[in-house]
């Protein structure tokens, strides 16, 4: 009889905790939010490429903790749409500082616009709060507790301005191409490019990336071929909670492989964001070799507690790692392959990275500690326009564990 009182109230319980799809609560009783938005639209026909900033995006206000941000590219219909039809290439997401009252006399000499970037170490290239790729659907963002991202904070806008939200996404319609993994990488000579967006050269060495495949550019799809154009937007569910002295604040830090300067003359401004990998020699090839392995040092101005890590790579990928001055490992990150055709599941592509949660203080960096960034790729064929970036998040000050409470929130992946 005891038995079964338990048992019913255990299913009272979570019939009143199941219904809370927007809305349950944290750890130390603050209440989690979340809420979904859509992009403005983008338009693709096949071939086609659209790489555009939408400012002022939907996206929730006042003082709060982000705890996750999750992204899909959706038809109009709110379908999700499959990598080897429409390739997210990347989305990034970042808070900017608009002008109040842009038409004012006194307003006519300051800047529209003012953009508030992470804590480094490539803030002029790599400044997002958060972005992904084609792992998008499977690779958690979720801050654990008692962390939080602080935006909103009503002290930090310079004075005439307010803190609003940019999202630019890169999508590539590969539906009929030629060579999918091709038009996903940027060759240039499937997009028939010899000079980037604004009209320059490109270097003779430089046969695919970033530039040869921006907005409204074309890789080159089959004779013949026609598909119907598609309005597409990215679905994206922002998760918060109300700022309290209860969150612990964190910094975003993004380290970039190709930032190859020295370590006391780091900038911020050497990070190419991408690279290429060469096919492997016949000799390599023979020893069953085929990997292409890329290093280098990187300074994190302040130390802390790393509560979360992930890596950002692309097709052929094989993992990253972030190490400390003294070679200790601080975070493995590792892709994983779709094996078939549905979104979220498809074959070839990267459909998540693992992460890492370490324990709250096991985990330490110093301030000023050089560490190692480390990108592998499978070299077994040529790669071209590819990342190897790791984002981690650091909490500042030392807390105290927190103490046990009833929580309702996971560190699980979006689905």
């Amino acid at each position: 009889m005891r038995r079964a009182t338990i048992l019913v109230l255990l299913i009272a319980l979570l019939s009143v905790i199941a219904p809370l799809p927007l809305e349950a609560l944290n750890v130390r009783g603050h209440l989690l939010k979340s809420k979904t938005f859509l992009s403005p639209a983008f338009f693709l026909h096949p071939g086609s490429v659209s790489n555009k900033f939408y400012y002022d995006v939907p996206f929730p206000r006042g003082h709060l903790a982000l705890k996750s941000f999750n992204a899909e590219v959706v038809d109009e219909n709110g379908v999700p749409v499959p990598l080897h039809e429409t390739y997210l290439h990347h989305w990034v997401v970042e808070p900017y500082y608009a002008l109040k009252n842009s038409d004012s006399a006194d307003a006519q000499k300051l800047p529209k616009g003012i953009i508030a970037r992470n804590s480094g170490v490539c803030k002029k290239t790599l400044g997002q709060y958060y972005g992904l790729g084609s792992e998008t659907r499977h690779t958690a963002t979720w801050v654990p507790d008692p962390y939080g991202i602080e935006i909103g904070n009503p002290e930090n806008p310079p004075e005439g301005y307010e803190e609003k939200w940019m999202i630019n996404v890169h999508a590539i319609d590969t539906r009929g191409a030629i060579d999918k993994l091709g038009c996903t990488e940027c060759k240039c000579d499937l997009y028939n490019m010899t000079i980037d967006e604004y009209g320059r050269k490109l270097p003779k060495d430089y046969i695919g990336g970033l530039y040869c495949c921006y907005d409204e550019t074309q890789c080159k799809v089959k004779e013949g071929f026609n598909g119907e154009l598609r309005k597409l937007f990215l679905r994206y569910t922002v998760t918060w909670l109300d700022w309290s002295d209860a969150v612990v604040p964190v910094k975003i830090y993004i380290f970039d492989v190709t930032d190859t300067s020295p370590p006391d003359e780091k900038s911020g401004t050497a990070c190419k964001v991408e690279y290429q990998v060469e096919e492997c020699s016949p000799e390599n090839r023979a020893k069953n070799e085929c990997i292409d392995v890329k290093v280098t040092k990187e300074v994190i101005p302040r130390g802390g507690d790393i509560v979360f890590g992930v890596a950002h790579q692309h097709s052929g990928g094989i993992g990253a790692s972030l190490h400390g001055q003294d070679g200790r490992l601080l975070c493995a990150s590792i892709p994983s392959y779709g094996n078939g055709q549905e979104a979220g599941n498809e074959d070839n592509y990267i459909v998540g990275m693992s992460t890492c949660y370490p324990k709250p203080g096991s985990v330490k960096v110093s301030d000023g500690e050089v560490l190692t960034v480390v990108s592998n790729y499978s070299s077994d064929r040529q790669h071209t326009g590819v990342m190897g970036l790791l984002y981690i998040l650091v909490a500042e000050q030392e807390q105290p564990a927190p103490k046990p409470a009833l929580c309702f929130s996971f560190p699980v992946p979006y689905q």
